[in-house]
């Protein structure tokens, strides 16, 4: 299953909101033809109707590959109207947070090809990582297509089983909101020690996104770069002595946050 394939089969793309229209972006950008294209959202982006795409036209009966891509509380809204396609050959790739696989097979049919992915929002600059898990009507060459259309906004891996999604959205799918928030406190801890505000903050957001972009370009694992940085008795040592101190430092903060987020995550799928 190509390009090719989805060209001639079409697809279908429920929701065009940031992360939809930033995986549209990327198929066209990849050759996948506009015609072959059915967006379904009552508040299309203006690029959106400028691409060619068809817009909430009549869809295809039976397209390769559904993309579920509307807010969790739109989702019974939207769902009945593809119910005709469930139980057959097309594939419903979900990037719906908190909707599990069972729920789509109750609604769409136990024999549906279903694949639940879980991007994060890096995603909008092609930066992104998903984590991706199928039901047992999941051929090997469904998930590839899933895997070829996720990889249009960055990294894509595969789950061994659906319960690790929660912690993937602890930390992945949650984890840019806590990398955010990083920057906000070198800014401020740079700002307390004399520097200009915006100073510190383009300081800040140049400190992290290079450092993610080295110890993702590098064969270095993080501990070897951040061993790299630190001279014995210097400054980054002494930073580093405050961060990483056992009972106070950020490797327990970070444990506890990642926890809070994976514990709500199952809290939200069981309807709490």
């Amino acid at each position: 299953m190509d390009m090719q394939y989805l060209a001639q089969n079409g697809l279908v793309l429920l929701g065009c909101g940031k992360m939809g229209s930033a995986m549209l972006q990327g198929w066209l950008a990849d050759g996948l033809p506009a015609p072959s294209v059915y967006v379904q959202d009552p508040f299309p982006l203006d690029w959106v109707k400028s691409t060619g795409v068809h817009l909430n036209v009549d869809l295809p009966e039976k397209p390769a590959i559904v993309l579920i891509a509307v807010k969790p509380q739109m989702m019974a809204e939207a769902l009945p109207v593809l119910q005709a396609m469930g139980n057959g050959e097309t594939v419903f790739l979900s990037v719906a947070a908190g909707v599990s696989i069972e729920q789509y097979e109750d609604i769409l049919g136990g024999e549906t090809p279903i694949i639940r992915a879980m991007p994060n929002t890096p995603a909008a600059v092609g930066k992104g990582v998903t984590a991706i898990i199928g039901n047992r009507q999941t051929s090997t060459e469904q998930l590839d297509l899933a895997d070829m259309l996720l990889s249009a906004v960055g990294q894509v891996v595969r789950l061994d089983h659906e319960g690790q999604m929660d912690a993937v959205t602890g930390l992945s799918g949650s984890g840019p909101a806590y990398v955010f928030h990083l920057i906000e406190c070198l800014a401020a801890a740079g700002e307390a020690q004399g520097l200009a505000s915006d100073l510190a903050m383009t300081l800040a957001k140049a400190t992290v996104a290079g450092s993610g972009a080295l110890a993702e370009a590098t064969d270095e694992t993080p501990t070897q770069l951040r061993i790299n940085v630190t001279s014995p008795n210097g400054t980054t040592q002494a930073g580093l002595d405050v961060l990483m101190e056992d009972q106070t430092g950020l490797a327990r903060l970070v444990r506890a946050t990642v926890g809070a987020a994976t514990e709500r995550s199952k809290e939200l799928a069981n309807g709490k």
